[in-house]
Formats: structure tokens, C-alpha cells, sequence
């Protein structure tokens, strides 16, 4: 937990700017009292749950008080910030790490203290990568301007979501008779089982559970050694098996005849199996390469076969095999697309996966996939770092990662784009990152081109998705941000700081 200390003209337009905010689902105001307590539990735990945000303790509400009259400060109440700063070490289960407490000097405009010097209290809150309850309260969900008890079904699919339960972890009753295949046998004897039974072997390594009486292989066990584990797990509305479409263009067409090269493949087999089919046949295809639609030209294909690899086997290892839907690997004229069903677990997301790396959603499976005497590419969490270092060390463009939760079933997809990329888009990209946005001024600026290549070069890297136009911006004030920015909801501290002229002329110190 950090104090702010900053510039008094700084921390004057900070609160300038905050006192004309409102509620939002990541942003609450509430002035200090006895039952301020509890109510501020209940935010802090439902930002954690949903997507991190800032609750600004000695404000009073929009709704009751305009401009500085909202200015009450925590002096209104010390005795219950102190308690609250106890209970946010006791009473959250499992505790909460991700809070920081930043103080805004202030002079007090209202209640007991109004013209005398005060403080307003931050406490900011990060999305977390686990399912958070209050002692003995419940559990809290953030919307739009206020919070919800969970109930227990959607403390469970929360659960699942963040990763923080594993479908692939959970008992299926399948016959162990299915199990003992070819590879169980290569998988016994890489990992030295020798003693006991089959059902007593699957006990000892966590892949078996007794259910009723009964031994039932977890569903992890069935995607590992079962021949067909699509199949098997079919009956209980879960899909395991990869398609591998190639398309003549770069887009899918849809309608009576779309667009395909050829019939879809589907790639079955236990997963140390199908991951090494899928990742054989799409170099297959890439090795070929693709003529290019209406020109006898063929498309090389010039991605490293390592970052191919370990897209596949992120997308087979990481999925939420609760889902009832294939992986889909596309391949296109300019690009792969690898969809994954599922959303990104823990707290990573597009904009902070390059940094982060991957998560494990299925432990179980990644786990013992490293027993098999040839086995995938596992990272361990370095995967992703990799893929982006391998691109970059080729000239192309980094992968593309993007969430779909609009659609019948969630999925994550990354894209590597076959395109070498042009020395003027690290630039861009450096600015949009310390930026978070660009204008064609600002290329032609820093690429040293003219408007118009300036222009062609944005549309272009929108046509692609590296870019996303910002919304609400007329022709003349159009700006771009990467995607995984555009989708991210700002802090409250970067909201202050990015988008107000009072701060953005004024230096921002490190407030850690």
C-alpha cells in the first residue's frame, strides 16, 4: 500500500478533474460514516471480481453535491478508515494483494471540517486472477454504478472463468477399460509406473477420482490417453478435436459455398497426439504454400515453425474444456488464425499477454502431458514471450490476440500475420504505447513520411486489425490504438492523466 505525494498544483487539478466524475462500473465515490465500512468491502470485492476500479473515500455523491462541494474528506470519519484498513487485510477470502491506498491533499469544502486542509483516499483496486468472498458476507459482483451478491452458480462459472477450477480436472464417467491405450502404455513407462493396478495407478498421479464407490478417470485422463476423447466426451456436451480449415482469400465468405481450398480436416487423438498431427498438417499446408486469389503467385508462408507450434499447443493445452466447440486453426493468404475455446484465464488479457505470458487453465493436462517420452513444446509460461520474440526476430508483425465474449461460445484467437513488417510500425507501435493513441501528424512526424503515405499506412494497419479507430472522433481529429488498448478500461489515475489538458501539461511523478 503507497501514499501519493506529489506537486500541490498537480494534485489540484487531480481533484479539479475527479470532483466532476461519476460512478462507473470501475470508479465509486462515498463520503466516510460508520456504515461506509461494509459497503466499501462490497465494491472493492466486486472490482476485484470483475475488472479492477477505484473506490475515492471522502466525496460525496454527484447525485447530492456539485464541484467542490463534494469535498467532505476522510476526516469526516478517521475511526472508519482505520477499520476499514484492518478489514481489508482480515476479511477477504482468499485476501486480496492487488490494493493500493493513495492519499490526494485537498482543501475540505463541506461537513464538519469544510475550509480546513484535508485528504481524499484512493484505494485501487486490480482485476485479480481468483474468485474473492467477504467473510461471512458474500460474494460481489461490479456493475455498472453499484454491486451485486453472486449467486452460487455464478460464483462457479466465475471460477471456471478465471481458471481458478479446472473442467479438465473433474471425474467423467467413462469406462477406465477405454483408457488403456497405446498411449497410456507409452506414458506408464516414461513416467515409471510399474506397481498396482490400472485404476490404481490413475489414483496415485491425481487423473482418477472414487465417485459413489466407483473409480472414474478425470476428464484430463480422457483427453490423454483415449483414442478418441471427442468421441467419448461428446455425451457430456464437450468438444476436444482440432479443424483445420484453409481458405482461398483473406476472409471467410459465408453462404451455401464458402470459400475453402479444400474439405475441413478434423485431428483426433489423444492431445500428445493430435497436438503433433495439427502442428504437422498446418506446416504441411504452409510448406506448400497458397496461390494467391486471382494471380498464378504463390503466398510463402515465412512464420517460425516454433511459434506455430506453440500456438497449437496453447490453444489445445489452455482451453476451457467445459465448452462445446472445436479448436479451429485457419489458415488464410496473409495469416493463421488458432481459436481457442474459452476466454483468457486468471487477469491476463490481450493488452498485457505479450508481458505476462500465459496461464494455466488445466494444470492436470500440462502437467502430465511432460511425462510422455516425445513430449509438446511446454514453456512453462515462456511460450508467449517466445512466439513474440521469434516474430519480431523474423521482421513480422507481433501475434494478434483477441477476446470474443459476444459470442454462443467464448474464445480467445491469436493471429500471426504473414507480412513482413515495415520499419515505421515499431515506432508507431513504441508511441502508441507510451501514448495509448495516434494520430496521421503524429506518423507522419516520427515515420518521416508525407500525409498521405501517412494515411495509407494507417488503413492499412486497421485493414489488418494491428489498429483500431477510437471512437467519437470526427475525420479531421481520427486517431488509432492497438486493439488490446482499445479494449482496456483505463484506472482512474490514467484517466485523469491521459485525458484532461490541466494534467497533460503538468510532469507525472511515480506514485509507487
Amino acid at each position: 500500500m503507497a501514499l501519493l505525494d506529489e506537486d500541490p498544483h498537480y494534485v489540484a487539478a487531480l481533484i479539479k478533474i475527479l470532483i466532476g466524475l461519476g460512478e462507473t462500473r470501475q470508479r465509486e465515490f462515498k463520503r466516510v460514516s460508520g456504515k461506509m465500512v461494509g459497503k466499501a468491502l462490497e465494491t472493492i470485492c466486486g472490482f476485484a471480481n470483475t475488472e479492477g476500479g477505484t473506490l475515492v473515500l471522502g466525496v460525496g455523491d454527484l447525485k447530492d453535491h456539485q464541484g467542490t462541494a463534494r469535498l467532505f474528506g476522510i476526516q469526516e470519519n478517521p475511526e472508519a478508515v482505520d477499520e476499514l484498513q484492518r478489514k481489508l487485510l482480515t476479511e477477504f477470502q482468499p485476501p486480496i494483494d492487488s490494493i493500493q491506498l493513495r492519499r490526494l491533499p485537498c482543501e475540505l469544502h463541506n461537513g464538519p471540517y469544510k475550509g480546513q486542509a484535508g485528504q481524499v483516499l484512493l484505494v485501487q483496486v486490480s482485476r485479480s486472477d481468483r474468485v474473492h468472498s467477504i467473510v461471512n458476507s458474500g460474494t460481489f459482483t461490479r456493475l455498472d454504478a453499484g454491486n451485486r451478491q453472486m449467486t452460487a452458480g455464478e460464483v462457479t462459472e466465475l471460477s471456471y472463468r478465471r481458471g481458478v477450477r479446472s473442467a479438465a480436472s473433474e471425474p467423467v464417467p467413462v469406462s477406465l477399460d477405454r483408457l488403456q491405450t497405446d498411449a497410456w502404455k507409452r506414458f506408464r513407462a516414461s513416467r515409471g509406473l510399474r506397481t498396482g493396478g490400472f485404476a490404481e495407478q490413475l489414483l496415485r498421479i491425481g487423473l482418477a477420482e472414487e465417485v459413489d464407490g466407483f473409480v472414474q478417470p478425470t476428464r484430463a485422463a480422457v483427453l490423454l490417453f483415449a483414442d478418441e476423447p471427442g468421441s467419448l466426451l461428446a455425451a457430456h456436451d464437450t468438444r476436444a478435436d482440432v479443424r483445420l480449415m484453409v481458405y482461398d482469400g483473406k476472409a471467410a465468405v459465408p453462404g451455401a459455398t464458402p470459400n475453402l481450398r479444400k474439405q475441413p480436416k478434423t485431428i483426433r487423438g489423444p492431445l500428445v497426439d493430435q497436438i503433433d498431427a495439427a502442428v504437422n498438417a498446418v506446416l504441411d499446408e504452409l510448406t506448400q504454400g497458397l496461390t494467391l486469389s486471382g494471380s498464378g503467385f504463390k503466398a510463402l508462408h515465412v512464420y517460425p515453425e516454433r511459434v506455430v507450434k506453440e500456438a497449437i499447443v496453447n490453444a489445445v493445452i489452455h482451453r476451457d474444456y467445459r465448452l462445446n466447440r472445436d479448436i479451429f486453426v485457419r489458415i488464410f493468404d496473409d495469416r493463421i488464425e488458432v481459436e481457442s475455446p474459452g476466454v483468457f484465464p486468471g487477469n491476463i488479457t490481450p493488452a498485457t499477454i505479450a508481458k505476462a505470458g500465459s496461464k494455466s487453465r488445466n494444470p492436470l493436462i500440462a502437467s502430465n502431458l511432460r511425462e510422455f517420452p516425445v513430449a509438446p513444446n511446454i514453456d512453462a509460461g515462456e511460450g508467449v514471450k517466445m512466439m513474440f520474440a521469434e516474430m519480431a526476430q523474423a521482421k513480422l508483425y507481433p501475434p494478434q490476440y483477441r477476446q470474443s465474449t459476444e459470442a454462443a461460445v467464448e474464445s480467445v484467437t491469436v493471429t500471426l500475420l504473414n507480412l513482413q513488417r515495415p520499419t515505421a510500425w515499431d515506432e508507431v507501435s513504441d508511441w502508441i504505447d507510451r501514448h495509448g493513441s495516434i494520430a496521421n501528424a503524429d506518423v507522419v512526424r516520427i515515420a518521416k513520411v508525407d500525409t498521405l503515405k501517412a494515411s495509407k499506412l494507417l488503413g492499412a494497419w486497421r485493414e489488418q486489425g494491428l489498429l483500431r479507430a477510437l471512437p467519437d472522433r470526427g475525420k479531421r481529429n481520427m486517431a488509432y490504438a492497438k486493439p488490446a488498448q482499445s479494449e482496456e478500461q483505463p484506472s482512474l489515475l490514467s484517466e485523469l492523466q491521459e485525458n484532461k489538458s490541466e494534467v497533460e501539461k503538468l510532469p507525472i511523478k511515480s506514485t509507487t
